[in-house]
């Protein structure tokens, strides 16, 4: 059958591919080839693990809106040139905000960013008026573990989502920098994998029938769909090129929305699959054991996520108990964290988004970068998008470039100080320590429906 063909010449194409991405660098909707770090970058000296955590759905005026420092508003404009008060709305509220392609849109609206009453939303409970539920803030009360990161270390209020959709593409951009179908491709995936019924899937795992909506990113044409199930080079290939261990903790192992490695053919069919962990609560034994892997990516699950409409407000100590693990580990003195949200969610956000093209870059979400050489109590307000980590990574490993987004991105060089003396770290209170989430039951839900 098909897969079965494509399994088989897949080493082909896969050598083929990565022979082009060496020689000539990779292309994704005007990013361009770049060059190979010209010196070594003081982080080389510095930084022996980078673990990157990834948690979902919000923007930076909706969950760190009074942030000292940052950049937040406390009203927006509505498409009727009105002005509406930004609400205290809880993080477990039982309502999740359309964040698909279209949404960008109607929210962005041209750059007005005035189309966030026009969102569509889909409400389990007791919910505001349709018209107003993404003029929301999370009160600091609910999520004080990230506001204590975010003031102790360094917090981000330019990051930008790269791609304008949702979480599905988004966990791609997180290992490419591209959610291109093939190494040249001019074809990204768009919004979110359906399976035959409507149920969201991701991955070469998923049902047969599944289909991604794709976009041209120069042309806007969204006229095609394909099996979500890809091949082209990720930054696994370019750490395994340079002999640097990686690991991808997940709550289960197969498809899903969030489970990126899962949509690489040559990952999933591959020997690097054994990289990829279940449950996620691995990492704090790997921690306890020291066998931290030096790059390594951290995902939720649902309840621990964040993500509206699905989160039990558990996601703060989660993230928290993450950190404690390797701050309280002789993993602090060379090691970076970088805490992110893989897209905005549909909440209001006030800053509009460079636009390279059709598809980069999205709305803002926050970025927390915890480090003994993070600069403490710093917030930057330098463009970053999530190839600025793949691009920390490369520069720091020595990698090259994937010659994607991360080619065109900043590499997070204002939010570390390597002469600063080493900050010493002190424990994050939380409501839930690591033992909470290693004896919870397990959360397989999927919450990112057609929203």
């Amino acid at each position: 059958d098909l897969m079965t063909l494509a399994q088989a010449a897949r080493p082909l194409a896969w050598a083929l591919s990565i022979l082009i991405v060496v020689v000539l660098g990779g292309c994704s909707g005007g990013g361009g080839p770049s060059p190979l770090p010209s010196s070594t970058p003081p982080a080389q000296a510095k930084i022996q693990h980078v673990v990157i955590i990834v948690q979902e759905n919000r923007s930076v005026d909706d969950l760190f809106n009074g942030l000292p420092g940052a950049d937040t508003v406390q009203s927006g404009q509505n498409s009727q040139g009105q002005t509406v008060q930004l609400q205290p709305i809880s993080l477990t509220a039982p309502y999740d905000l359309s964040h698909k392609h279209s949404a960008f849109l109607t929210e962005f609206n041209n750059g007005g960013m005035n189309g966030f009453d026009l969102e569509d939303s889909h409400c389990t409970g007791s919910c505001p008026p349709a018209n107003v539920r993404a003029y929301g803030y999370v009160p600091q009360s609910e999520v004080q573990p990230y506001f204590t990161l975010a003031e102790t270390y360094t917090f981000a209020d330019r990051m930008f989502q790269t791609n304008e959709g949702p979480s599905y593409p988004a966990h791609q951009y997180l290992i490419a920098g591209t959610s291109a179908t093939s190494p040249s491709a001019t074809l990204l995936a768009m919004d979110n994998p359906v399976a035959p019924g409507g149920s969201p899937t991701g991955g070469c795992d998923s049902p047969q029938g599944s289909l991604v909506p794709l976009i041209n990113p120069l042309t806007n044409d969204q006229s095609q769909s394909t099996y979500p199930c890809f091949d082209h080079p990720t930054l696994f290939d370019l750490l395994d090129a340079k002999h640097v261990t990686w690991r991808y903790y997940q709550p289960k192992i197969g498809a899903g929305l969030w489970f990126a490695p899962d949509s690489i053919q040559h990952i999933r069919y591959g020997p690097d699959y054994a990289n990829v962990v279940a449950p996620n609560t691995t990492i704090f034994t790997d921690i306890q054991d020291g066998n931290l892997a030096q790059v390594s990516w951290v995902i939720p699950t649902a309840a621990e996520s964040d993500h509206a409409g699905s989160t039990d407000g558990s996601g703060p100590s989660w993230v928290a108990s993450v950190v404690n693990a390797i701050g309280n580990s002789p993993y602090w003195s060379n090691t970076a964290i970088f805490v992110t949200w893989d897209d905005w969610g549909g909440w209001y956000d006030h800053v509009a988004p460079k636009q390279y093209n059709y598809y980069e870059l999205g709305f803002r979400v926050p970025l927390i970068v915890i480090s003994p050489y993070a600069k403490p109590g710093y917030v930057s307000h330098v463009q970053h998008e999530f190839g600025s980590i793949l691009k920390f990574v490369e520069e720091t490993f020595g990698l090259g470039s994937l010659g994607y987004s991360d080619a065109r991105a900043d590499d997070l060089a204002d939010c570390f100080n390597f002469n600063q003396a080493p900050l010493i770290f002190r424990t994050i209170q939380s409501d839930h320590t690591a033992s909470y989430f290693i004896h919870a039951p397990p959360d397989s839900r999927s919450p990112d429906t057609d929203y």
